[in-house]
Parts: C-alpha cells; structure tokens; sequence
C-alpha cells in the first residue's frame, strides 16, 4: 500500500528514481521522505524438479517416436507415421509365428512377399526358360547381364529363352522332327507283311497310304454283312435293349453312409448307444393333453415327412426327411441328433421299426427301399421293383419280422422275404396308388387304402380281396391307424373328416364316431392315438395339431406347432402327456 501511495503522490522522474532504489538496494535513498524499502527472502511453493529425470523421459519418448511399434504392443501413445507402421519386424522371433512374421504382415502362405517391378510376360519367360534349359537371369544383378543356372547350357544355346527361338532353328527342328518320323515309318514298312501292304481293305495298308487326318476309316469299302454276322447283331442288340429296359426299372444306386454324432458308440459298461435306459417306465396309465411346447429338434434341410418313436421305451425318435436324409434322435438325455442315414437320392416317403427297434426301413422317391441297421448305420438289404413306394411296413410278429410290405405306385403291395430278398407275393386289385398298410385282427389280415378312394382287406399272404369298402360319398384315406384296443380303425379322409371303423363287425362304418374340425384337404396327414386309447390326434394343413375325446367327439383346443402342415404326429409310448409333431418346416416338435 505504501509503494502504491508514493506512486499516486510522485510525478514519472519520481517514480522512475524509487524504481532503481527498490531494484538496488545497497544505493542510498534520494528522498529522505522516502520510506526505507522492505526486503523479504524470496519462498517458492513449488518442489524441486530433476531436470535429469525430464531429459531422460524426453529422449525416450522420442525414440518410442522414431523406432518401429512393437506387434505385441495393446496401447500406442502417440500418433505413428506410416513408415512406423509399415516398418519391417526387428528383433527376435515372433512369439505367435514360426518364420517370425506376424500374421497381418502376410500376403503369401510362406510369408510375406514384397511387390516386384517385373511384368507377369518376363517373369513367365524367365521361369519357363529356367525349367527348360535350366538357366535364366539373375534377378539380384543390377545389370542384369548376370545369369543363374547351369552355365555350360547358357552358353550352348546362345542364351536364348523360350519365347526368343531364332526362326531358323525353329525350321531346322522340323527338319529333324520329321525326319526321325520318315525313319521310324521305314524301319516300320520293312517289318510289314506284303501281303497286307497290298490289300487295300487291311488297316496296315491305310495307315501306309493315309492322305487325311481320318486315317484309319474304311471309306468306299463298306461290304455286306454275312447270314451269321447278321444274326450275331440281332441277338446282341436285343440283349442290350433287355439289359437298358431293366436299368431303367431300378432305382438310382447312391453310396451308403452313416454319421454317428455321439461321443461314444459304447458306454464304459458296454452298452450300445441305442439301449433304452433301465429306469424308463410308464407312471401310470392315464393320459393328458399337451399345453406347451417343450423341446425342438432341428437339422433337417427340408421337410419332415415322417417320425417314429422307439418301440416300447420311446428314448429315440426317427425322422425322415425329404432332404434324402433319416436322422435319430435322443429324447431323454441330451436331445441332440445321434446319428444320420445318407443312402436315398431323392425325398425319403416313410420308415418303419422292426420290434425290438435295432432295425427299421426306409422307403424313398428313388423307388429304394433299403433296410438299415439302427445301431452301426449300414444297409443290410436293398429292394427295388422299379415304381415308387409310398409306405413300408413288416409283419407284427415276433416270427414274420422278415417279411417286408410296401404299398407302391403302380397299384400293387409287394410282400418280401427279407432273408432271400426274393417277391413271395403281389397283392393287386387297388386301382391307384396304395397310400397306408394297416394290419389287424391279430396280424392274420391287414387292411390298405388307395387313391382309387377305397380300402380293401385281405388275408396275409393270399393275394384275395375278403372286404372291399368303397361308397359314392367317400374320399381318398391317405392315413390310417390302429386303436389300441385292437377293435377300431381311424381314417384320416381328405374330406376334412375322420372316420371310424369296426374290425369286429365286418369292418363296418361307426357313424357317431365322426371327428372333424381341422384342414387336411391335399394333405396325407397322419393320425394317431393316446396309448390308453381315450384321445385321437391329428395333424392339420395350417400347422396346429388336434386333439379329440374318444368316447365322446369333443375336440379340445389344438396346439400350434408348425409354420405351414403338419404332417405326422406321435404320441410318446410311455411319456402319457408328451406329444411329438413334425411339419413341412424342418422341425420336429415335443410338446
């Protein structure tokens, strides 16, 4: 405050004169008005800097600047140039790769290779050359007069390459060419027979006289065939024709394979992948309706066309694809897909177990029907009449599990003996396509439906119709099924409707047992029951699936299942409540 009021009262030589006093304060003061200047000792707030540690610091920061970034490096501080980052590795060997070069730094599968200035032409010509003659440039020369190679060949050939030939060596080639052909065609002509030198008609006396690249035709000396000649071309065109005809009837031949998916064919007690589990038994007879969904299964490319569970246990589920392909799957445990059959070339149409399920078949639009075994995935057998079968099914019992039926589409159901693979019997009086084998009154008949809107029974194994079925009101029944006590038969009719028919009383029409309410106009879906035979299910064509009352036709609320048809269900054996679906949509559904 004082230095402030001097300088309010002080003219500009006043205040320049208190200035150099307060700047030297060994001077004496001018003014004796002047107040005697305070001199305080100058404290700084601040620590002590080492100016060494900032210089080091400063010169690191500068080389991490100027030096390549290191490949290991997460964090950079700086911007980088883009010599830093384009800069080759120094130093020791990449950690992550054996030639030491990092794997964003490669172009090439042996490592990186830089960018030569050399048209793809020279460098063609240079490495034909060094192929051929075994030497060529030396790309490291400056000059570039510099060769590798063999050296004495350089010299021989006056350094020429292979696009570089002097015209009169190319003549003097041809010269030698075809002089060593010329000798080799004497040495041959003194060897020939004269005979067939002078017969015009023998092949030693073309090739001497061939003027045309057709060397070897007979022109102008076609003969007539003899009587025995003629006779031998008759019998051997007539066996080829017998033999194209009989191709033809067969079905596609395609290569057999199995993919197991597992983690193991065998457990550590040596049980097979397929053994049903000990502890799988029914809770009780009663079963219930399905209300939600609980798992999906997906793998199939295309449609589901069918779906069989495992007979008895039911702990895995076959499904037939149309992608050519029959997967199984878990049910209890994992869920997950054990095992794919590949042996059908087109759209697989149905499959069947045998009884203890180590086996089943398969029937597909290749007009195969092969016979697999579950476990190891291989073809035991194979048949074919040449026509398409659209269901396959083997006699239920224990002793005829070698007899083989299949409804074809040329209106016959052929009947096999698996073990001769031998046709023992065709049952033909069907006026269309045979869709569905059924087999009744304890497997001594069985029943079968057709396109010609009929179905008809017959006795196995005389080709006999005992009952035919057929009124003016009655539609196709692709799809029929047995009730579980043995007594009625369930028709799905392309009507929209259901029927129901007796296998006691002369297999006759139960007119109040009459279900509808779903779409299955177009549709084979597949109709099934409840294991205790209280409910009757069915698929739909909009992809829901329909439950109704046995006793009395009272439908209950359908599941949605499927985007599009829903073309077969099952109902679990032993699960009461759980339902199995699939649809044209690849899935199958577990509800």
């Amino acid at each position: 405050m004082d230095l402030l009021q001097i300088y309010k009262d002080r003219n500009d030589d006043e205040i320049d004169e208190l200035e150099d006093q307060f700047q030297n304060p060994n001077s004496t003061a001018s003014s004796p008005e002047a107040s005697p200047p305070r001199l305080l000792p100058a404290k700084f707030a601040a620590p002590k800097v080492d100016e060494t540690m900032l210089a080091l610091m400063a010169a690191q920061a500068y080389q991490a600047q100027s030096r390549p970034i290191d490949p290991l490096q997460h964090v950079v501080t700086f911007n980088p140039t883009y010599e830093q980052l384009w800069a080759p590795i120094v130093g020791p060997v990449h950690p992550y790769t054996k030639d030491g070069i990092a794997q964003g730094m490669r172009n090439h599968k042996l490592g990186f290779v830089e960018d030569a200035s050399i048209e793809p032409f020279i460098f063609d010509e240079q490495y034909y050359t060094f192929h051929k003659y075994g030497y060529a440039p030396d790309p490291s020369a400056s000059a570039g007069n510099n060769c590798v190679g063999d050296l004495d060949a350089l010299q021989k050939n006056d350094a020429i390459s292979v696009y570089n030939i002097p015209q009169h060596e190319q003549k003097k080639r041809k010269i030698e060419k075809k002089e060593t052909e010329k000798e080799e065609g004497n040495g041959y002509e003194e060897n020939l027979n004269n005979v067939e030198l002078q017969n015009p008609a023998s092949d030693t006396w073309l090739m001497k006289n061939r003027k045309s690249p057709w060397a070897g035709k007979k022109e102008g000396l076609q003969t007539e065939l003899t009587e025995e000649q003629k006779k031998y071309a008759e019998e051997y065109a007539k066996k080829k024709g017998e033999e194209r005809e009989r191709g033809g009837e067969k079905g596609e031949i395609v290569p057999d394979k199995s993919t197991f998916h597992g983690k193991e064919e065998r457990d550590y007690q040596g049980r097979s992948w397929i053994a049903p589990p000990k502890d799988a038994k029914a809770n009780n007879d009663h079963c219930y309706i399905p209300k939600r969904l609980v798992h999906t299964w997906s793998g199939h490319t295309k449609g589901v066309s069918a779906i069989r569970f495992f007979p008895k246990q039911g702990h895995l589920i076959l499904s037939a694809g149309m992608d050519t392909k029959v997967k199984i799957w878990d049910v209890f445990n994992s869920g997950k897909c054990m095992r794919t059959y590949m042996g059908h070339s087109k759209a697989v149409r149905d499959i069947w177990f045998c009884n203890d399920g180590t086996k089943f078949l398969t029937a597909g639009f290749d007009k195969n029907i092969k016979y697999w075994d579950t476990e190891t995935g291989q073809v035991i057998s194979t048949f074919s009449t040449g026509k398409i079968p659209y269901v396959v099914r083997l006699n239920p019992d224990d002793d005829k599990q070698n007899i083989l039926l299949a409804g074809m589409s040329d209106k016959k159901i052929v009947q096999w003996d698996m073990n001769t693979g031998q046709v023992t019997q065709e049952y033909d009086q069907h006026l269309g396509a045979v869709n569905s084998i059924t087999f009744v009154d304890n497997n001594r008949r069985f029943v079968t439906s057709s396109d010609d809107k009929s179905l008809r029974v017959w006795e196995f194994g005389i080709p006999v119709v005992i009952k035919y079925i057929s009124e003016p009101d009655m539609h196709s029944m692709p799809s029929i099924s047995l009730h579980p006590s043995t007594n009625y038969l369930a028709a799905q009719s392309l009507d929209n409707q259901i029927f129901t028919y007796s296998t006691r009383d002369r297999f006759q029409l139960n007119k109040e047992k009459r279900f509808f309410g779903h779409i299955v106009a177009g549709y084979a879906c597949q109709v099934n029951f409840s294991p205790d035979g209280r409910f009757i299910m069915s698929g739909d064509g909009e992809g829901k699936c329909w439950f109704w009352d046995w006793e009395s036709p009272k439908v209950f609320t359908p599941l949605e299942c499927h985007e599009g048809v829903c073309i077969g269900c099952e109902w679990h054996p032993l699960e009461q409540s759980k339902v199995a679906t699939c649809g044209w949509d690849g899935l199958i559904k577990y509800c």
